[in-house]
């Protein structure tokens, strides 16, 4: 891009999908990156648990790059930043509790020690280049929620990153209202905001309300509680804990992203009037009816507390007949299949699941219709640009900003970079490289490249791996070797695919003429055995053919 006096905005993640946020925005030729966050596997790519945008473009420009700036510490906001930030190596702006729960992410790394993580007050202000970046606190699912108004000569941003409009939020304060209006009159020129709730009408709903249900509940269990909720959201975790202690119950915390929050959230003020918590061990040695525990795994994750527990397979803890499961969380669209089959695994143990569906014991973080319609009223921006969200929640954001007497209102795509500040409106100027990495172990591979695709292809259609042994003429020298993993069952003396297999090889690489090359007997077995299984099994396997010549 030219070097020009517009304000420009990219997304690189979390536009038309929920989670994996990378916001840029570009002004006199440097960009501020805003969250970069992470989204999880849906089980629809095999062994692909965790997965970041496509930083490429920003990567390649980031001697252009003056800083990150995470509105909060959900893991769709910060968690990529321990996989890409040796790409981008930029100086990182965060609240306390942010910062110090990123820190203690990054000790799992390599390289935790050379990022540079400055603090920030709520409330404060903060200069990087021509950027003027201003917090201002908002409630959500968190600990220091903030939306950041993001002030350049052309222009006026209001970054409202996730958010709820929350009268009683059990931690932290309301709502800066005044900041918001204030803002509103000073002149908006954008609101980039939170789509996710777009489509609902009235509001999101109190902590306050969550927290008296579940007390009920908890009083009534006539056993063991398991209450599986997102574990940053301290506010649950500190409503269950005082739950807990009027029904006369300890409280523990299974699984290690509980304590985690647990810890960054003790170090910065929060939860020190609560009774200790217990260790997943200790819980095993309190009867039945004065324990509760909170628990990872909301999701379904297979790895996550509740899954183990669930399938028998945790060291310490048990869930049998006559125990409570309360999921106080709702179910990320795409987790619907692991949530379900988590749930059923624990009512097979004879426990009684509750859900948000059975009772109130879950509110959600995001801004519902009248949510959104009172921001709006406050900032009274000329431009809405949707994000956080699919293409349904943004369309109707869109729609509703509309509404609200918002002049333009534009639906991003990754990718898309768009002027903000044009005398007719935003429009999209270029489009860029953007997309989805998955973490496969210690590396980073495209979602779309040959790997994950070939795991896919693997899963559903299996593989022939075969040996042949040739002489110099190309003329066979033994029988091939060959394995069908995911096609042959080798307990089963009736499958004939593995002679029949065989003796295909055999004949194709039979039927090439003197002297061939390795490499079209290879393609030759490859062929007539990819036939051969598409007729008996109608799949279409990955074929390797290894030929070596004596």
């Amino acid at each position: 891009m030219k070097r020009d006096d517009g304000l420009y905005f990219l997304p690189l993640g979390g536009s038309g999908e929920i989670g994996m946020n990378l916001n840029l925005y570009r002004y006199r030729g440097k960009w501020l990156m805003v969250d970069l966050g992470v989204t999880f596997g849906d089980g629809t790519a095999s062994g692909v648990d965790v997965i970041t945008p496509d930083p490429t473009f920003i990567a390649e420009n980031r001697d252009d790059l003056i800083g990150l700036v995470l509105t909060h510490a959900h893991e769709d906001h910060l968690g990529a930043v321990q996989y890409l930030w040796p790409m981008l190596r930029c100086p990182i702006y965060a609240t306390p509790f942010t910062a110090t729960f990123l820190k203690l992410k990054l000790q799992e790394t390599d390289f935790g020690k050379l990022v540079p993580i400055h603090t920030i007050g709520q409330g404060s202000t903060l200069k990087l280049g021509d950027f003027e970046i201003e917090l201002i606190h908002i409630t959500h699912s968190i600990l220091e929620p903030n939306a950041l108004a993001i002030r350049t000569p052309a222009g006026t941003v209001l970054h409202t990153g996730d958010w709820k409009l929350d009268d009683e939020p059990v931690v932290g304060p309301l709502t800066d209202e005044a900041a918001f209006r204030r803002v509103g009159d000073e002149g908006v020129l954008a609101l980039v905001g939170d789509s996710t709730n777009a489509t609902k009408d009235g509001t999101s709903g109190s902590e306050g309300s969550v927290a008296s249900e579940i007390e009920k509940l908890i009083a009534r269990a006539p056993q063991r509680v398991a209450v599986a909720c997102f574990a940053s959201n301290v506010a649950r975790v500190e409503t269950i804990a005082r739950a807990a202690k009027k029904a006369g119950r300890e409280c523990a915390l299974v699984g290690r992203s509980l304590w985690r929050i647990y810890e960054a959230a003790r170090e910065n003020g929060y939860m020190r009037d609560l009774p200790p918590f217990l260790t997943e061990s200790d819980a095993g040695f309190v009867p039945r009816d004065r324990i509760v525990m909170l628990c990872t795994g909301s999701q379904g994750e297979p790895r996550a507390a509740l899954s183990r527990i669930a399938e028998d397979q945790h060291p310490h803890v048990v869930l049998e007949e006559g125990d409570w499961a309360l999921f106080s969380s709702r179910t990320i669209p795409g987790n619907e299949k692991p949530v379900g089959h988590l749930q059923n695994q624990l009512m097979r143990l004879g426990v009684k699941v509750v859900t948000d569906r059975d009772a109130p014991i879950h509110v959600s973080g995001h801004p519902c219709r009248d949510e959104l319609a009172a921001m709006y009223q406050w900032i009274r921006p000329r431009v809405a640009i949707p994000v956080h969200g699919e293409q349904r929640h943004m369309e109707a954001h869109a729609a509703l900003a509309r509404a609200c007497q918002v002049p333009h209102a534009l639906v991003p795509a990754n990718g898309d970079i768009i002027r903000l500040d044009g005398p007719d409106g935003p429009h999209v100027v270029e489009q860029v490289q953007a997309g989805r990495w998955a973490v496969d172990g210690d590396r980073l591979l495209p979602m779309d490249g040959a790997v994950v695709k070939g795991r896919a292809k693997l899963l559903w259609n299996g593989a022939v791996v075969a040996t042949v042994v040739v002489d110099r003429k190309g003329r066979l020298l033994s029988d091939p070797r060959i394995s069908a993993p995911g096609l042959i069952d080798p307990e089963d003396p009736t499958d004939e695919l593995a002679e029949d297999l065989v003796e295909t090889v055999r004949g194709a690489v039979s039927r090439c003429p003197d002297k061939a090359p390795d490499e079209a007997i290879a393609e030759a077995a490859r062929r007539a055995v990819r036939k051969l299984v598409s007729q008996r099994r109608g799949k279409k396997p990955i074929a390797e053919i290894h030929v070596v010549r004596i």
